[in-house]
Parts: C-alpha cells; sequence; structure tokens
C-alpha cells in the first residue's frame, strides 16, 4: 500500500525515470542469471567427463590418441563459454597482475609491413604535426604453406605547438590482443572441419614450417571464431528457412548424459537448400531426440512463418515422418521438407524387393 501511494504521488517525469531504473535492473539480473547459468553448464561439463575418465569402465577408458581429440573439443567449448561469460561480465577495473609474458615471434619469419597513418595530420590549431614515433605490434599470418609476420606500424604524430598527439585506430581483429589474423584462423577451421584435420596434427605440421602453436592454443582460437561466426549461422538459417523447399536429415551420434555415466542417442540435423536453388547453404543443429517439435524449434529459432510438409510414399510409411506429422501443418507457410525420404524410401523397396526373392526362392527349393 505504500508503494502505491508514493507512486500515485509521482508526476510523470518521475515514473519515467522510476520505470528507466525498473528496466535497467531487470537487465543487470537478466543478465546476471545468464552468467551464472553459463557458470553451471560450463563445470557440469568438467565434473562429467573428469568423473568419466577418473571412474569409467575399462571398455569406456580413452586411450591416448582418443583423449588427445576430446581435449581439443573440450578446450575449444570452455574457450566459447570464457568468451560468452566475458561479454556478459558487468565491466570491472582489472587488478593489476603479473601476466605471462608472450614469446616472441621466430626472426627468420619474413615481415611484411603494414602502415597506419592518421588521415589528418594538421593539428586544430592550423600546425603541421611532425612525426615523433611509432607503436609496432606483430601479428601472425599464414599463407598456406608460407608463414609470414604483419608488422602493423602506426605512426605518432605531434603538434610542437600545442603538444597535441594524434595516431590511427588500432584495426580491428577477430580475437582482440591475439597473436593470429583472420587468414591464420581461417586456414585452421579449414584444415580442421573442411580438411579433417585434428588440431594435434596442424600442430606437427605447424611445427615443420618453424612456427611452435599448442593444440590448447588452436583449441581457444576455434572456440573464439565459433562465437564470433554466430551471427552469420543465424542469418544463414534465416534465408534458408525463406526457401520454399529443404532437405532435411539426421545422423545419430553418441552423447553423454552427465551424472548418468553412459550415453544416449543424439542427433544432427542437417537442413539445406536444393540443387536448383539460388542460394545454396547448409544449416547444422543439435538435438537430443527425433520428436516432432525438432523441425518447429528450428523455425522458431530462426523466426520465421512456415509449414513442414515431409515427403512420403502413397501408402504412408515414410521412415521419416509419421501421417500425423506430415499431414497437420505446424505453423502458417509453405515450407516443404523432402530429399533424403525419397532415398530411404528406396533403400525400404530395395529391401521389400529383397525379401520377396528370398520368400519366392524358398517356396521353389521346398
Amino acid at each position: 500500500m505504500q508503494m502505491h501511494d508514493q507512486l500515485a504521488r509521482m508526476d510523470a517525469q518521475q515514473l519515467r525515470a522510476f520505470a528507466a531504473e525498473l528496466i535497467e535492473t531487470v537487465a543487470g539480473k537478466d543478465r546476471e542469471l545468464r552468467h551464472k547459468q553459463l557458470k553451471i553448464e560450463q563445470l557440469t561439463h568438467e565434473m562429467a567427463l573428469l568423473k568419466r575418465w577418473k571412474f569409467a569402465a575399462r571398455s569406456e577408458q580413452l586411450h591416448g590418441a582418443q583423449r588427445s581429440l576430446l581435449d581439443e573439443t573440450i578446450d575449444a567449448d570452455l574457450e566459447a563459454i570464457a568468451v560468452e561469460l566475458a561479454a556478459l561480465r558487468s565491466p570491472q577495473p582489472q587488478p593489476a597482475v603479473n601476466q605471462p609474458k608472450r614469446s616472441p615471434l621466430p626472426a627468420h619469419l619474413p615481415r611484411i609491413d603494414v602502415r597506419h597513418e592518421p588521415e589528418q595530420t594538421v593539428c586544430s590549431c592550423g600546425c603541421a604535426m611532425k612525426r615523433i614515433g611509432e607503436d609496432v605490434s606483430e601479428k601472425l599470418d599464414y599463407t598456406p604453406g608460407v608463414f609470414h609476420v604483419e608488422r602493423h606500424i602506426r605512426g605518432k604524430w605531434a603538434c610542437a605547438k600545442c603538444q597535441m598527439l594524434t595516431q590511427a585506430p588500432v584495426p580491428a581483429q577477430v580475437i582482440d590482443k591475439g597473436l593470429p589474423t583472420a587468414g591464420l584462423l581461417a586456414q585452421v577451421l579449414i584444415a580442421k572441419y573442411a580438411d579433417h584435420q585434428p588440431l594435434y596434427r596442424q600442430e606437427g605440421i605447424f611445427e615443420r614450417a618453424g612456427v611452435a602453436l599448442p593444440r590448447s592454443t588452436l583449441a581457444q582460437w576455434v572456440g573464439v571464431c565459433g562465437v564470433r561466426l554466430q551471427p552469420l549461422v543465424d542469418a544463414l538459417r534465416v534465408t534458408l528457412l525463406e526457401r520454399s523447399v529443404l532437405h532435411a536429415d539426421e545422423t545419430p551420434v553418441a552423447m553423454l548424459t552427465p551424472g548418468q555415466g553412459k550415453t544416449h542417442r543424439a542427433y544432427i540435423w542437417s537442413y539445406s537448400s536444393t540443387q536448383f536453388d539460388s542460394v545454396h547453404g547448409v544449416v547444422y543443429d543439435f538435438a537430443d531426440s527425433r520428436a516432432g517439435h525438432i523441425r518447429s524449434d528450428f523455425s522458431q529459432a530462426g523466426r520465421a512463418s512456415w509449414c513442414a510438409t515431409t515427403t512420403r510414399d502413397t501408402r504412408g510409411c515414410s521412415p521419416r515422418a509419421s501421417p500425423r506429422s506430415a499431414a497437420s501443418p505446424m505453423r502458417a507457410g509453405n515450407l516443404t521438407i523432402c530429399g533424403s525420404t525419397i532415398k530411404a524410401l528406396w533403400r525400404r523397396k530395395r529391401r521389400s524387393f529383397s525379401a520377396h526373392s528370398t520368400m519366392s526362392n524358398g517356396k521353389r527349393e521346398s
């Protein structure tokens, strides 16, 4: 009742200020809740893996090669979570700590100077500025098969009359204050996901080229790039959902259930446009089941209005969809998911022909 009386005595300006304060408070609470939830997921993931390594049955324990592959994925996931936590964490003054010094880049690598100078070298007082120095930061770049170092030189310009200093801004990088350029990050991602080169193999390739890049560092780069590329994934999802026809298929994968010590079957769904479409793209979506709501969740994540109709044979025995899900539209629209269903039907037909032939041969022999 007291709060009601206070609101009744407020004028319009005070009510606006009070509402803005409430909105800011709620937004802060949401960020704090998201930050805590991500931290809980990170710790739960780490604990589940450590328990499996320590207490799993001998047949489920990993040998050295398997463990190295899993470590790369874990490092990438943890680094991606750390980046999201840093984005949600409110900026606070960091205490001065002794940061480990980064080892210098090999001196035998060729250097390419990229100079950045201010657009304007005339002071506001009208005097021409003089170059008094420069800041040099080195980035490691990679041309397939050849390493070279980009030296970003930002000249310092000062006015002799009014002591004004100006300098070109630091160019934007995928990883702030990081060592790699966009070209090197693209090489690591393409080699890992397109050329099927695990990070421990890339570590050996880079070492033969004269640069020591630990796989833990490469895994951290992969995790950060996953967060940076998420807007492109969301845009591609929205673009694909605007297509009139999509192909959809799922691949089963084993997923470890935290706290239960066993795995269950999960799926990686792939959604792609047809070969006749002007837009060629594929989006992968992870799901823990093949339930009917998976397609609806995929469309809602893209914020598109659509209707999913799965292509099936005339008898309604498609292994990809039930008659109910194929007949009942989930949302308004005209999207048709098909493609891999036809191949599944052909496999089913071949099996039925084979079974019929076997039964016929058995009757003739009897």
